[in-house]
C-alpha cells in the first residue's frame, strides 16, 4: 500500500489511528515500568483490550463515533499515565483501590509533579494532532463524516471474538501470580486493571476463635522468655515517640566532604540503643500507616490505607495500653487532622488528645504545615504541662518538614553541599534531612532543660523510605553509589533507623544487629515500661529479647515479599521463581529464605487481616 494511501487510511479510520496511538503510549508505559521495556508481547497483551473497546464503539455507536473514540483514548491514556506516575513513587502498579486516596494526592501535588520526567508527556502526543485538526476544521469535518461509515460487521465481530479470547488467555493463567508487577506484565496493564476490579484479593478469613498469640508466635518461630530482660526497667517513665518523615538509615553517620549530615541522630545512635537492621512496614497510607503499625503491632490492610480501612474498628493499641497503666496520651502533627482521615484513626486508636494545625497555627509553613521547629517547640511546652499534672504520659510526634519532594526553603539550609549535589533529588533530600536533624537537636535540648529527658523513654524511627529507586535519575544513582560505595539497592531503600533511649538500661550504648520493623516497637517499649501484652494480640516482638524475625512486607514490595534474618525475598509468579536480595547489599549467604518461611509470612498477613477485620466497631463499649 503506498505511503500516501496509508496516511489517508490512518486519518480517516479512527479504529486504526487510535490503535497506533495507544500502542505507542503503551510502549512508553512499559519502558518506564518493566525492566525489559516494551516487547512484541505488548501486541498480545495490550492490543486486544483496545480492540474490545473499539469494537463496542463500532457496534453500538450510530452518532458521535469519533467523540467516543476520543473518549476511549483519553480513558486509556489517563490509566497509563496514572500507572506511570504511581510506579515512580511506590514501585507498584496502581489499581482502582488508590482512588480512595485521590484527595490526598491533590494535597501533595508538588510531590507528584516532581516525579514527572519530560518525556512522559509524549503520552499526550495525540493532543497535538487534535489541535492541528481543530485549526483545520475542514479536515476535522471530513474525519467526522468518514468515521461514521460503519466497518464490516462480520470483521468487527471476528476481531471482537479474537480480542476477547486473547484477553482471557492473558488473564486466566496468570491469576495465581503473587508478584503484582509480574502479573501486570503477563496479563497486560489494562487487563490487570480490569482483573483487580472483579478479583477478590483478600485471603480467606480465619475465625476469631482460631487467632491467638500462640499461633502468631508459632508462625514467627519464636518463644517468649519467662523472665524477659529489661522488664519494667523504665516503669513509670514517660514515653516520647518521634516519627521522622522519610528518614532512611544511611543518613546516620553519613559525612559528605567531612560534614556530618545528621549530627544529632548520630549522637543518639552513639549513646543509646541503635537498631541498624530495621525496616518499614507501611502500605498505601504511608505516614499514617506507620502511625497505625507502631501503635497496634498489626500489619497494614491488603488494599487501601489503614486510616481508611480500619478506622471504624476499636483497635487494641499502645495508647489504650498506656491508659490502662495510668498514662495520659496525646499525638502531635502540624498538618490538619482530616489529612489521611487521622481524626477517625486517632479515635480508633484511643488517643486522649490530638494536636494538629489548629493548635500549631500557620507560622513558618513548610509544605503542609508549620516547620519541625514549631512542632517541637510547642509540643515541648505541652509535654511540660502534662508532666506537671503528676501523671506519666505517652506522646507521639509526627515530623513533616522533610517531606517529599524535599525542596525546603533556602532559609532552612543548614549546610553547604558540594556542587555535584545541586539540582539533584538526592541533594534536596539530604538538605531536608539535615534541617530535620537540626530541629530534632533543638527539641532534645528543650526536653533536657525542662527535666523531661531523664524521665522519659525516647524512641525515634523513620516512617518510610524517602528515595525510591524508581524515582532516581542517573545523576542521583551516581550520588547514591558514591554514598554507599556500591549500587543503591531495594533493601537499602526500605532500611530505616530505630533508636531507643531508656532509663534503667545499664549498657545504654549498644549497636544491635537483630532484625526488626515498625510492628516490633510496641512490644519492645511495653517490655521497658512494664505494660503486659498477655491479653493483647500483637504481630511484632520485643527486639531486646528476640534475635530472629520474619517480616512480611506489603505495597512498596510485591505481595508475598518477606524479610528474614539475612535477606529480602520477593516472589515471582510463586516462591520458586522468586528473587533473593541480601540485606544491605552484602554478598549472598547460604541462608536463603525457605518456602516454609515464605508461607509463614503469608499466614501472618492472613492472621492480621482476619483479626482486625473482626474487631468490634469503635463506638461499641
Amino acid at each position: 500500500m503506498p505511503i500516501r494511501q496509508l496516511k489517508r487510511l490512518l486519518q480517516m479510520r479512527p479504529f486504526l489511528f487510535f490503535t497506533l496511538i495507544l500502542v505507542v503510549k503503551s510502549m512508553l508505559a512499559y519502558l518506564v515500568i518493566f525492566d525489559g521495556g516494551p516487547s512484541l508481547t505488548l501486541f498480545i497483551t495490550e492490543l486486544p483490550f483496545f480492540w474490545l473497546l473499539f469494537c463496542l464503539i463500532e457496534w453500538f455507536a450510530t452518532k458521535r463515533k469519533l467523540a467516543l473514540y476520543v473518549t476511549a483514548n483519553l480513558f486509556v491514556t489517563a490509566i497509563l499515565f496514572a500507572v506511570i506516575m504511581y510506579y515512580k513513587y511506590f514501585g507498584i502498579i496502581v489499581t482502582y483501590h488508590a482512588l480512595e486516596q485521590a484527595n490526598q494526592v491533590t494535597a501533595v501535588k508538588s510531590s507528584v509533579f516532581s516525579l514527572l520526567d519530560p518525556y512522559y508527556l509524549f503520552i499526550f502526543l495525540d493532543i497535538i494532532v487534535f489541535i492541528f485538526l481543530l485549526l483545520r476544521k475542514s479536515k476535522l469535518q471530513n474525519w467526522k463524516k468518514f468515521s461514521q461509515v460503519p466497518l464490516n460487521k462480520a470483521v468487527v465481530s471476528l476481531v471482537f471474538i479474537c480480542s476477547l479470547a486473547l484477553c482471557l488467555f492473558n488473564i486466566l493463567p496468570n491469576r495465581a501470580s503473587m508478584n503484582e508487577l509480574v502479573k501486570a506484565e503477563d496479563m497486560g496493564i489494562l487487563n490487570y486493571e480490569l482483573y483487580t476490579i472483579f478479583a477478590d484479593s483478600k485471603m480467606p478469613e480465619i475465625p476469631m476463635a482460631d487467632i491467638n498469640q500462640q499461633a502468631i508466635d508459632q508462625a514467627k518461630s519464636i518463644t517468649e522468655p519467662q523472665s524477659p530482660k529489661y522488664w519494667k526497667s523504665a516503669s513509670g517513665k514517660n514515653l516520647i515517640i518521634v516519627q521522622m518523615e522519610a528518614f532512611q538509615n544511611f543518613l546516620v553517620d553519613l559525612k559528605i566532604d567531612g560534614q556530618e549530615i545528621t549530627p544529632n541522630m548520630n549522637k543518639l545512635a552513639h549513646e543509646h540503643l541503635y537498631f541498624t537492621n530495621f525496616y518499614q512496614q507501611v502500605g498505601q497510607g504511608n505516614t499514617s500507616d506507620a502511625e497505625f503499625v507502631v501503635n497496634t503491632s498489626f500489619y497494614t490492610p491488603p488494599t487501601g490505607a489503614a486510616s481508611m480501612i480500619y478506622s471504624d474498628r476499636k483497635l487494641p493499641s499502645l495508647p489504650r495500653l498506656a491508659e490502662e497503666n495510668g498514662y495520659q496520651t496525646a499525638t502531635f502533627h502540624t498538618n490538619v487532622v482530616d489529612f489521611w482521615n487521622r481524626k477517625e484513626l486517632y479515635n480508633a486508636l484511643g488517643w486522649d488528645n490530638y494536636y494538629d494545625q489548629s493548635f500549631f497555627g500557620t507560622d513558618d509553613m513548610v509544605f503542609f504545615g508549620p516547620s519541625d521547629e514549631v512542632l517541637y517547640k510547642k509540643t515541648a511546652e505541652k509535654l511540660d504541662s502534662m508532666q506537671k499534672s503528676g501523671k506519666p504520659f505517652y506522646s507521639q510526634l509526627i515530623t513533616m518538614s522533610s517531606h517529599h519532594p524535599f525542596t525546603i526553603p533556602k532559609g532552612k539550609y543548614k549546610l553547604e553541599l558540594p556542587d555535584r549535589y545541586d539540582g539533584t533529588f538526592v541533594g534536596d533530600y539530604i538538605r531536608a534531612q539535615n534541617y530535620a536533624d537540626y530541629s530534632l537537636g533543638l527539641f532534645i535540648d528543650d526536653l533536657k532543660k525542662r527535666g523531661l529527658w531523664d524521665n522519659s523513654v525516647f524512641v525515634i524511627y523513620g516512617d518510610h523510605l524517602g528515595l525510591p529507586i524508581y524515582s532516581l535519575d542517573n545523576d542521583d544513582k551516581s550520588l547514591m553509589h558514591e554514598i554507599y560505595g556500591r549500587d543503591y539497592g531495594v533493601t537499602d531503600m526500605i532500611n530505616i533507623p530505630l533508636i531507643i533511649s531508656s532509663p534503667g538500661i545499664q549498657e545504654p550504648h549498644q549497636v544491635l544487629p537483630q532484625l526488626g520493623a515498625q510492628s516490633d516497637i510496641m512490644p519492645t517499649v511495653s517490655n521497658l515500661l512494664g505494660f503486659s501484652l498477655a491479653d493483647h494480640i500483637h504481630f511484632g516482638q520485643d527486639l531486646l529479647n528476640q534475635t530472629s524475625n520474619i517480616l512480611p512486607e506489603r505495597y512498596y514490595l510485591p505481595s508475598g515479599s518477606v524479610i528474614t534474618d539475612h535477606e529480602l525475598f520477593i516472589p515471582g509468579t510463586a516462591y520458586k521463581d522468586g528473587t533473593h536480595y541480601p540485606l544491605k547489599g552484602t554478598v549472598q549467604t547460604n541462608f536463603s529464605t525457605s518456602e516454609d518461611q515464605y508461607k509463614r509470612a503469608l499466614k501472618l498477613l492472613q492472621l492480621s487481616d482476619s483479626y482486625v477485620s473482626q474487631l468490634p466497631p469503635v463506638d461499641q463499649p
